[in-house]
């Protein structure tokens, strides 16, 4: 606990069996009580890996997408009655050791979102991002803060916090079950109004961590501009959009049908 509040750490896994036992290494065990991995189909022993190392481990019967694999890790960890839930990739690109940081914006009553910046401190390059990646980041994050009139370094890390309260409150199954989910998601943030908070992250990049190929990049990035304009669209009243509906669904509308539980001891879901 942080601040009296409980954290979880969820872990949207797919393919993650060589470097999952490096990050859960790094997750600071005296602040965070649990950690939640969601094995999205793997092809390899991501799972057995999980189970080794006692995490509570859910498994999707197909592979979804990793965004349905957060909106499965959220509504997990809601269940567990977490306070703050932070989001660590379990491919090893983003260092868990941060986390208290991550974990004390979010508890201490400031912020409602915190978010890892890559570009803050300048070590995205050196942690080796293709070139092409971060043209990409400072593009879309310039149009991002221009069109929704915000102030981040990026919106495009996978590495984030949010409290008890955005996860209730944002439609989250109003968005995609792809990347672009991500950017929906904090999209969403700004929309009603959560405070975001930021701090510097190193980033690694090498051959086991998971990264999107250049064709994927493409669609993501189509996806962040139109994001983009549908916020400026419903915050001009020119046209309404399920994902910034505060009516819209939510985690409660998650069916665990589609999921089941393989931590030890547990009987899977029906």
């Amino acid at each position: 606990m942080m601040n009296g509040k409980k954290v979880v750490v969820v872990m949207p896994a797919y393919n993650a069996a060589s470097t999952l036992e490096r990050t859960y290494a790094e997750v600071p065990k005296d602040i965070v009580d649990e950690v939640i991995l969601v094995d999205d189909c793997s092809r390899d022993d991501t799972i057995k890996q999980a189970q080794r190392l006692g995490l509570r481990c859910f498994r999707h019967e197909r592979n979804w997408g990793y965004g349905r694999n957060q909106k499965t890790c959220y509504a997990e960890a809601l269940k567990t009655g977490a306070d703050v839930v932070i989001m660590v990739h379990p491919d090893y690109q983003y260092t868990p050791k941060i986390i208290p940081a991550m974990a004390n914006l979010c508890t201490c009553g400031e912020y409602d979102v915190a978010i890892a910046s890559r570009i803050l401190g300048g070590t995205a390059l050196r942690g080796g991002m293709p070139v092409y990646k971060y043209v990409a980041n400072r593009f879309l994050t310039l149009s991002q803060n221009l069109l929704m009139s915000a102030k981040l370094s990026e919106y495009h890390t996978g590495y984030r916090a949010f409290t008890r309260e955005v996860l209730e409150a944002l439609p989250l199954w109003e968005n995609s079950d792809d990347f672009v989910f991500d950017n929906q998601m904090l999209a969403q943030s700004v929309y009603f109004g959560f405070r975001i908070g930021e701090v510097s992250c190193p980033t690694k990049y090498f051959d086991e961590a998971s990264s999107i190929n250049f064709r994927r990049s493409c669609t993501y990035g189509i996806g962040v501009l139109q994001t983009s304009m549908q916020f400026r669209l419903q915050k001009l009243g020119y046209k309404q959009y399920s994902i910034f509906d505060k009516n819209g669904r939510g985690l409660s509308n998650a069916n665990p049908q589609y999921y089941s539980d393989e931590t030890p001891g547990c009987t899977p879901a029906s």
